[in-house]
């Protein structure tokens, strides 16, 4: 984990990659809870035996918004703050939903800074490059690639 002691030493990794997070897996039960805290019951999400029969691959995916909910956990597990009063999201500049992510795949998080500027009266808004890569599980389309892009996310937020 790289810490950061203020923002001076964020700035100055503006452009470079972080780091990585661990993997985390996306199991089913992970979907479920999440299906029923969002209220999106679509069955290509909840419905395992209707995948089965449907879906390529044979298994459920995860919501998109899934995996971009997962985006602090991987920051925050490459990345440390100190001195810092307080964090807010700012939010998402651009979100991309590059491949699905099926049941029983693996995540993790690769980050970057993108920039960094200082804001007034006494702040600093970091807008984060991450892309959440998928490892494992069965193969949501016909031609897989090991450890590719699930989701692709610019956000900016004020230090």
């Amino acid at each position: 984990m790289r810490i950061f002691n203020g923002f001076d030493e964020i700035k100055s990794a503006a452009g470079s990659e972080i780091g990585v997070s661990d993997w985390i897996e996306i199991t089913q039960d992970r979907i479920n809870r999440f299906a029923e805290a969002t209220c999106d019951q679509q069955w290509i999400h909840v419905d395992q035996e209707r995948a089965k029969e449907e879906l390529p691959g044979g298994v459920t995916i995860a919501h998109g918004l899934l995996s971009l909910s997962l985006a602090p956990l991987f920051i925050r597990s490459v990345m440390g703050l100190k001195g810092m009063k307080n964090t807010l999201n700012y939010g998402a500049d651009r979100v991309r939903y590059i491949t699905p992510v099926a049941s029983g795949s693996r995540l993790r998080g690769r980050v970057s800074i993108g920039e960094a500027e200082d804001v007034l009266p006494d702040g600093l808004r970091v807008n984060y490059h991450l892309v959440i890569e998928i490892s494992g599980g069965p193969a949501p389309r016909l031609h897989r690639r090991p450890d590719r892009p699930a989701l692709s996310l610019t956000a900016g937020f004020n230090r």
